[in-house]
């Protein structure tokens, strides 16, 4: 069949199911998009624009209430008018998901946007059920599942019986809480905790276990550090196990003794959008929700495709995005696969954190011999001048070869400063390879190289830009 007969339904509009849908119609097919909601997915709507506004808004709180010059520059108490930043906060959303999406969709004769909640048939057919209860059946030759994820919710008793938020209502708030606690401890939770305690919230986070276990243990340290420092509570090793609402106030049983809050925002994690898929009768395989997938984003049924947070891929837009366009171009007669070796991670609290390829636990895990060096931010310039110094750059590297393995980084700009990791790692470069390279001064990402010359001698012997 050529491309020009060849006809493929794409559910979702987000990250990955647009790309999916405008490489497919680039290479020649005929599609049709189903979306049963808002046109453009998490990202922009309700998840990366919307929550890095609010970052960028309480990040300017907070320098206005507190900066490292504040003996030459008068420090002032913010006046927070949340209703005005949400007002501006959402026009920006708008104007986004008309550029990027609705917009795009309009443009392209080859996509058909039909509206409503699609669930298989059999592995050629779906039936879409329209906000007004009408079915129709779309037939197609290939088809791509972009569904998304949503908050997951944990079963702790009580908790479904109170006003709870999660990130999609806490970013919808026009008020800004006296209280604020928050269940979770890795991206969401604290990028919104951080926020809203910037935004004048006392907060308080449970964390089940610490902040980012997943991750090096330098780096939830780091975090949790620069929290305490601004009045964030952590509670490491706590969890509730009744929660209540009653006069307007949350009421947590917790391992760590009871816990009151005007708001409680549960943000321990994301659910893949596939329960009403249907996707057991026709065969598609999915582990707790999470469609399973290969590197070209091939299901276990021929033909369906699958890309961004409803797979088992990690959940990143970039992620989806990429896996979208790769899924078209398989669709239609490719040959493209997906690379997650040098994946970028960011977390956008501040300081940042940004990592990518293996940390030292995970490299031994697969057999490796390392060698790593940790670079704290007193020896980078740029940091130096900026009076901001905590916070690390850690290289790991094979202790034979000398190759870099993996980067984590703690700094106020570390999600700007991993790329050239992640081009370093693509590379296959040595750490004195690094070392041997030309860095602008006064960068962050100058950090790099330093820590990468720690590997054979003392920077702190060295002069300013020696190299």
């Amino acid at each position: 069949m050529s491309n020009d007969n060849l006809h493929i339904a794409v559910i979702g509009s987000g990250g990955s199911a647009m790309a999916a849908a405008l490489k497919s119609a680039e290479r020649g097919a005929r599609v049709t998009l189903i979306e049963r909601g808002t046109l453009g997915g998490t990202c922009v709507n309700i998840g990366c624009v919307p929550s890095k506004i609010m970052i960028r808004a309480a990040h300017v709180a907070h320098l206005r209430r507190t900066s490292p010059f504040d003996e030459g520059i008068g420090a002032v108490e913010p006046s927070i008018d949340r209703p005005r930043l949400l007002s501006q906060q959402q026009a920006r959303v708008d104007e986004l998901r008309l550029a990027k999406y609705e917009g795009i969709l309009e443009d392209n004769p080859a996509i058909t946007v039909l509206q409503g909640e699609a669930r298989f048939t059999d592995s050629n057919t779906l039936t879409v059920t329209g906000a007004d209860g009408t079915e129709s059946e779309v037939c197609f030759d290939k088809a791509f599942i972009g569904t998304g994820a949503r908050p997951a919710i944990p079963p702790v008793p009580g908790l479904s019986d109170t006003p709870y938020w999660t990130s999609t209502t806490a970013l919808a708030s026009d008020t800004i809480p006296d209280r604020l606690t928050v269940i979770g401890a890795s991206v969401v939770a604290v990028e919104l905790a951080q926020a809203f305690a910037r935004l004048g919230s006392e907060v308080t986070i449970l964390a089940r276990s610490r902040l980012f276990s997943r991750e090096d243990p330098a780096v939830g340290e780091a975090i949790e550090t620069a929290f305490q420092a601004e009045g964030i509570k952590v509670l490491n090793n706590t969890q509730a196990s009744q929660i209540s609402y009653t006069n307007e106030e949350f009421v947590l049983a917790t391992n760590a003794g009871e816990l009151r809050a005007d708001r409680l925002l549960v943000a321990v994690g994301r659910t893949p959008n596939t329960d009403r898929l249907n996707l057991e009768a026709i065969g598609v395989e999915a582990a707790r929700g999470a469609i399973l997938v290969d590197n070209g984003m091939r299901t276990t049924v021929p033909d369906i495709y699958a890309a961004g947070d409803c797979t088992d891929q990690p959940q990143f837009v970039y992620v989806a995005a990429a896996g979208g366009s790769r899924a078209a171009v398989n669709m239609t007669g490719g040959d493209a696969r997906l690379d997650l070796s040098a994946m970028p991670e960011v977390v956008f609290t501040d300081p940042q954190i940004a990592t990518v390829g293996l940390s030292e636990a995970d490299a031994e895990v697969r057999g490796f011999v390392t060698d790593s060096r940790t670079l704290t931010l007193d020896n980078v310039p740029r940091a130096l001048v900026n009076f901001d110094t905590g916070g690390f750059i850690k290289l790991v590297a094979e202790r034979e070869s000398g190759r870099l393995l993996g980067v984590q980084s703690v700094a106020g700009e570390a999600g700007e400063l991993i790329q050239t990791a992640v081009m370093a790692l693509r590379a296959r470069m040595t750490v004195n390879e690094i070392a041997d390279e030309l860095f602008p001064y006064l960068t962050m990402v100058e950090g790099l190289k330093l820590c990468a010359q720690t590997f054979t001698k003392d920077v702190k012997q060295l002069s300013c830009c020696a190299g």
